[in-house]
């Protein structure tokens, strides 16, 4: 008995076709162009879900530095300033402050440097002795 595939392939093909909805002509049209392109396409898509966090966090940490800059203090100054201050803000939520919010974030920096101010006499101190 034969096996006609004539149903199985057409689905397989509308499938391709669906999936390259968007792409460039010969991508669209021909089912074995098609598939390299889905293909590729799915392996771009995996590689930039993880660049993506890689960028957004260069991002924040670009508008955390130009933020407190302004304030008058280096960007590594102040993420070790937070930590001796126990602030526990995440770099997300710094850069949202220092654009949308930025006397709030003009606040922090105030007060992580009243904590390095007392730091750095505690070390004169200990130093001195």
């Amino acid at each position: 008995m034969r096996v006609k595939r004539g149903v199985t392939s057409h689905a397989k093909h509308a499938k391709i076709r669906a999936a390259t909805k968007g792409f460039s002509h010969p991508n669209r049209v021909s089912i074995k162009r098609g598939k390299q392109a889905v293909t590729k396409s799915l392996q771009f898509a995996y590689r930039d879900r993880r660049n993506k966090k890689r960028m957004f966090r260069t991002l924040w940490n670009t508008r955390i530095n130009a933020a407190a800059r302004l304030n008058g203090m280096t960007y590594s100054r102040l993420i070790a300033g937070l930590n001796t201050a126990g602030i526990a803000l995440d770099r997300k939520v710094l850069a949202e402050m220092a654009v949308n919010e930025p006397t709030a974030f003009a606040a922090i920096v105030e007060s992580v440097q009243k904590v390095r101010a007392a730091a750095d006499k505690t070390a004169a101190k200990a130093t001195t002795k």
